[in-house]
């Protein structure tokens, strides 16, 4: 495998912690790990240390882009090939890992897929998540089944734009902008995903609904205006 990085962002994942990391040690050994603590509040930073586990510890909270983005600049300065984005909570399933880092080897960004080949179940989170696979259609050409799929690789070309653009989060904006601006090659590769174990979400009901909103909005319009006064991605 490429030298790969999981970034796992953790905000108040005390509860969780420790089962994700067991079960990823066990599953996967030749990829390296980094928790970003994301200004918890609860003993995520205490599990950390007992458990010696390598960690960054955000003084505040900076939200999963700001968390996942420290998680990119470390990658960008230490040298890895892959970086792959994954949940502290239980939910991204580690026997994923290998097959994203194998595809990372040909494209820039791989997306672990729900519904490579099934259908979408119907929600109001789905309905969003539709909206802006729509949104990325129209503006990049680009048919993704899953654009809010947290489980993310990105190459050694990716690592370095997002460790030093502005806001560079990982996010499905950033994905199109990446598409658009530099000319990613993104694929989708099928995975499953567990329930959440314990912990505390980034997003609830509301905020969740606001961010499929935020994100239809930057793919359609914001992303252009950035376009004309960014020239393009460096």
């Amino acid at each position: 495998m490429l030298k790969t990085l999981l970034i796992i962002p953790a905000y108040n994942e005390e509860e969780s912690l420790k089962t994700t990391i067991d079960s990823l040690r066990k599953t996967v050994s030749q990829v390296d790990l980094l928790i970003v603590n994301d200004g918890s509040r609860d003993g995520t930073v205490r599990v950390c240390r007992e458990n010696r586990y390598p960690f960054l510890d955000l003084s505040t909270n900076l939200g999963l882009a700001g968390a996942f983005q420290a998680g990119m600049k470390y990658a960008y300065r230490h040298g890895y090939d892959c970086a792959i984005q994954f949940d502290a909570d239980g939910q991204h399933l580690p026997e994923y890992i290998e097959p994203l880092a194998k595809a990372v080897e040909t494209y820039d960004i791989v997306i672990g897929s729900r519904f490579l080949g099934s259908k979408k179940p119907m929600s109001m989170r789905m309905v969003g998540s539709t909206l802006i696979q729509l949104a990325i259609r129209l503006t990049t050409g680009e048919k993704l089944t899953d654009p809010t799929s947290g489980m993310r690789a990105f190459n050694a070309r990716m690592i370095e734009q997002m460790a030093h653009g502005l806001n560079f989060g990982p996010e499905p904006d950033t994905v199109s902008y990446l598409i658009k601006r530099a000319d990613a090659k993104v694929v989708e590769v099928p995975v499953e995903m567990g329930e959440r174990a314990a912990g505390e979400s980034y997003l609830n009901p509301w905020s969740s609904a606001m961010y499929m909103l935020r994100m239809a909005i930057s793919i359609l319009f914001i992303q252009f205006f950035r376009k004309r006064i960014g020239g393009g991605a460096k």
